[in-house]
């Protein structure tokens, strides 16, 4: 719990979070979704912005700088596929 500025923030759960900002994941009958990254932009009680980066227990930063590098290579490929 972090109370540096009078607030008071606390690490929970956000799969609420994603389901309410309406983000899916297409996944086959049999697929296990081993780990993940998530990126959030959090707006602050002022209106001011902040860029969180959370991750599955126990991914090392290995894979997470691995798996950061190809979201980006596969975001930026979609959207200049996207310009055609």
């Amino acid at each position: 719990m972090s109370e540096d500025d009078g607030t008071t923030t606390e690490r929970r759960p956000i799969g609420d979070v994603l389901d309410s900002l309406g983000i899916k994941a297409t996944l086959g009958k049999d697929e296990l979704p081993a780990a993940a990254v998530v990126i959030l932009k959090v707006v602050e009680d002022d209106g001011s912005t902040r860029l969180a980066l959370v991750y599955s227990e126990g991914l090392g930063w290995i894979e997470r700088a691995g798996m950061l590098h190809l979201a980006e290579t596969l975001d930026t490929s979609s959207v200049l596929d996207d310009d055609d």
